[in-house]
């Protein structure tokens, strides 16, 4: 099918750090498009209504719900998902957070959690826990009790000043 057609078209986007070049159907979404086509797994599908964050990814740098985002809306942008936090084998800072301060279990919301996270993180680099608690009000965990995620989110704020890596 051509460039611009009923269906679809060719959607060209930079996906953590990657060029990217794919045709996409008009109605497939961002995590369809990062799941099915990129074999990104790590942006999990949930509620599908835009309600739990589990899908949370940042395009341009902006939290979006993949699960409602349609994959033809990239073209042209920078998009982060969970999978481009590491630097190789080197956790995120905030993902090595999450792990000491236990603010993972069943581990599903745990990509949209590290990705509204760093977008806190890059807005507001001293968050207070008031700050944590309001920016991550949209995601939805059942395991943890949130604490742990506040925690760990301070944790890693901590240590990205100190270390310049915000």
């Amino acid at each position: 099918m051509a460039d611009g057609g009923e269906l679809g078209r060719t959607v060209r986007a930079n996906v953590n750090g990657t060029e990217v070049s794919r045709y996409v159907a008009n109605r497939s979404t961002l995590a369809q498009f990062l799941r099915d086509d990129l074999g990104l797994t790590g942006t999990k599908v949930s509620c599908e209504l835009q309600v739990c964050g589990v899908c949370s990814v940042l395009v341009d740098g902006s939290p979006v719900s993949a699960c409602t985002y349609l994959a033809v809306d990239i073209d042209g942008h920078q998009v982060e998902t969970v999978e481009g936090l590491a630097d190789g084998d080197t956790l995120h800072p905030l993902q090595q957070a999450f792990v000491e301060e236990f603010a993972l279990q069943c581990g599903f919301c745990t990509p949209g959690f590290l990705m509204m996270s760093v977008a806190l993180l890059r807005r507001n680099p001293d968050p207070s826990e008031e700050d944590v608690k309001e920016y991550l009000d949209g995601n939805i965990c059942r395991c943890t009790g949130y604490r742990p995620i506040v925690e760990a989110v301070q944790l890693a704020a901590t240590r990205m000043r100190e270390d310049g890596h915000v």
